[in-house]
């Protein structure tokens, strides 16, 4: 049986409630994570009341109720599992205090079904931000074992089409992942385009550094920047391949990898010469990107790719995969360069050629620098808000 919710008192002092269910919210721990905190900071607690209800993360978030099930570590070093199983009793009956007028789910894990299952059986609208490109992963991880990966990709396709069909909202932050969504049979019209923001002042020219970069690498050679989680659906087999070429046929240039993470043993030892700077903070990340030459991003499983757009707002010219959400940054020669995902030949003649020529390098900073100024993270906070709020007035309305 369904429970009965306090009667909605409408008002200056009525603040709508939603209950968010994130998977892990360790500030800084990766893109998504950052995209969250970006949201949470520009809460407006006049207007909003939060239950946050996570696995790792901190003690409290922002003086909001907080609620932590238990986890399962896994292997990438940071990540957990949430198991809400463990803390049924607890959650349910925090839920049915709170009694949220909006849930947001961050991902489609046990937590998030966990939520799902909830807000499906108390009529609650649902909003979900596509974080994670998880079908791209299977390719990289059940390389060993092809005759898995069709029924694999298969059942991630129907738990993505079950899952997000079942939502509200979704938000999409590309429309190359939209088309793929579209395809594994998720509603279009569920779907909205919501990309990511960017902080210029942080990520900036004027960080440039020489002095810092060189006194990283030993030398002032050329410097290729890579900057992600060391994992190996980043499509690093690539990236080594990119280091190999240059390593035989010159010139001679700095590989400097900043980010940590299960591969990294393996990466060390595939580029011996190279420089692992381990996992950065932000502001060392930004020094790194104003400072370096070219950034080589080989990945095709992102989502979105901040990292490209932290780079292009950084001066950084850019020369990545054409796949995946951060593809759709790049016009090619345009503000970039994109090439074919395994083709390490390709990466590696236009590094070459931005190396060798000025006049483009400084034509994709201009254009790179132009675009990255168009992501505002308080334009995209205000949608959200005001999404939430067109969300809990449609619950107010079917209970009326």
């Amino acid at each position: 049986m369904i429970n009965e919710w306090p009667a909605y008192e409408p008002g200056p002092a009525a603040r709508i409630r939603v209950a968010f269910f994130a998977e892990i919210l360790t500030e800084g721990l990766d893109g998504a994570v950052r995209t969250m905190y970006q949201l949470i900071n520009r809460i407006d607690k006049s207007r909003f009341e939060f239950l946050f209800i996570y696995g790792d993360g901190p003690d409290a978030i922002d003086g909001f109720e907080s609620i932590q099930v238990p986890t399962l570590k896994l292997p990438s070093p940071g990540y957990s599992l949430a198991l809400p199983a463990l803390a049924e009793h607890k959650v349910k009956k925090a839920l049915q205090q709170f009694a949220p007028q909006v849930i947001h789910i961050a991902t489609p894990s046990m937590l998030g079904v966990f939520g799902l299952n909830y807000a499906t059986a108390h009529r609650v609208p649902v909003i979900s931000i596509y974080h994670t490109h998880f079908i791209s992963y299977i390719d990289y991880y059940f390389k060993y074992a092809p005759f898995l990966i069709r029924p694999v990709k298969g059942m991630v396709e129907a738990n993505h089409r079950g899952f997000y069909n079942r939502c509200s909202k979704i938000y999409v932050p590309s429309e190359s992942m939209r088309g793929e969504l579209s395809e594994m049979g998720v509603k279009p019209n569920r779907m909205q385009l919501w990309k990511r923001g960017i902080d210029t002042q942080l990520f900036s020219p004027a960080k440039r550094d020489k002095a810092a970069l060189h006194k990283l690498t030993g030398n002032t050679l050329p410097t290729i920047l890579f900057a992600s989680r060391l994992v190996w659906e980043k499509n690093l087999e690539t990236l080594f391949a990119v280091y190999d070429l240059f390593k035989q046929k010159g010139p001679r240039v700095n590989f400097v990898i900043a980010g940590d993470g299960v591969a990294a043993k393996a990466s060390k030892s595939r580029m011996p010469d190279a420089v692992f700077t381990g996992k950065v903070g932000h502001n060392q990340l930004a020094v790194l990107y104003a400072s370096a030459d070219v950034f080589l991003f080989p990945s095709v499983s992102e989502t979105y790719g901040n990292v490209v757009l932290e780079a292009m707002a950084s001066g950084l010219p850019c020369v990545i995969a054409d796949g995946g959400g951060s593809a759709d940054f790049i016009e090619q020669g345009v503000n970039g360069f994109k090439c074919e995902p395994y083709n390490a030949q390709g990466y590696a003649d236009k590094i070459n050629l931005l190396l060798a020529d000025d006049a483009i390098r400084a034509h994709f900073v201009k254009q790179g620098l132009a675009y990255s100024q168009s992501f505002s993270w308080n334009e995209l906070a205000t949608r959200y808000f005001d999404d939430l709020a067109l969300l809990a007035e449609r619950k107010i309305l079917a209970a009326v």
